[in-house]
């Protein structure tokens, strides 16, 4: 039997959708035949979303929430996949951060998701044919994430959230996670670096290469589908194969070498 990843006639809503690993899910999700509907909170600027539709929401504000997805639904008919993308954060100390810093990390990265899945859920639950939540998260979900440790923490919480929901939502809603490694965006060489420091993270991932938006958009395609119909409250790493122990990558010092 052939195996075919079909998503026609299937109503998506990809938040954060308009540029990154958003936009790569977004491409595919549109390739498979679904319609798809895109949100930020503002306009895209260059106007290049591969989507239908784009719509402003605020994923951190309920009544914005609300609106959206009930919009859709009005529209539409349906919302059949959710994937929740937006999300992300700068760099800081966890010691000198504001309250407010964290406040605004948590809230993006892991109440966001909760809100749009709550109100997504309430239109899956009522359609005979159910729906399939996506949350994307990150594998500093699962080891230490200096500078970043709010969003490493409110990634977790998304990996617990997804399961819970998984289990409270069944069966007519599928949850599922993603926990997304390096992947090369328009910000990949502003943030590490350039070129050089780049590759050089790249020659540490066991495939070579950090992933492309449009790969990570493969696996959130395919636990929306059908294929994925006896997946849920799964945690799928996408990272290339993980990240090496340190013993296996680190140059000794001078003072270091083995005497013979």
């Amino acid at each position: 039997m052939a195996l075919s990843l079909d998503l026609s006639s299937r109503v998506a809503l990809v938040t954060g959708g308009t540029r990154g690993i958003g936009r790569g899910i977004v491409q595919v999700l549109a390739e498979a035949g679904a319609t798809v509907v895109t949100c930020s909170r503002s306009a895209p600027s260059d106007g290049t979303a591969a989507a239908s539709e784009h719509r402003v929401c605020d994923v951190r504000d309920h009544e914005s929430v609300k609106a959206l997805v009930e919009g859709i639904a009005a529209d539409h008919g349906r919302l059949d996949v959710l994937v929740n993308n937006a999300g992300g954060a700068p760099s800081a100390e966890a010691a000198t951060a504001s309250p407010h810093f964290h406040e605004k990390v948590v809230e993006l990265n892991l109440l966001g998701p909760l809100l749009v899945a709550q109100a997504a859920n309430a239109v899956m639950q009522q359609q005979p044919s159910g729906g399939s939540i996506v949350n994307i998260s990150s594998i500093s979900a699962h080891r230490p994430a200096p500078t970043i440790a709010a969003y490493g923490a409110a990634k977790a919480g998304v990996d617990s959230l997804t399961r819970s929901l998984a289990m409270e939502w069944g069966p007519k809603v599928r949850v599922n996670a993603i926990d997304v490694g390096l992947c090369r965006t328009e910000q990949t060489d502003g943030h590490y670096g350039g070129d050089l420091r780049v590759a050089a993270i790249e020659r540490t991932i066991p495939l070579g290469r950090m992933a492309d938006p449009v790969e990570i958009g493969r696996v959130a395609a395919f636990l929306a589908s059908d294929l994925a119909s006896y997946v849920s409250g799964a945690r799928v790493s996408c990272d290339g194969g993980g990240e090496p122990p340190a013993f296996l990558v680190i140059e000794p010092g001078p003072d270091e070498e083995p005497k013979s």
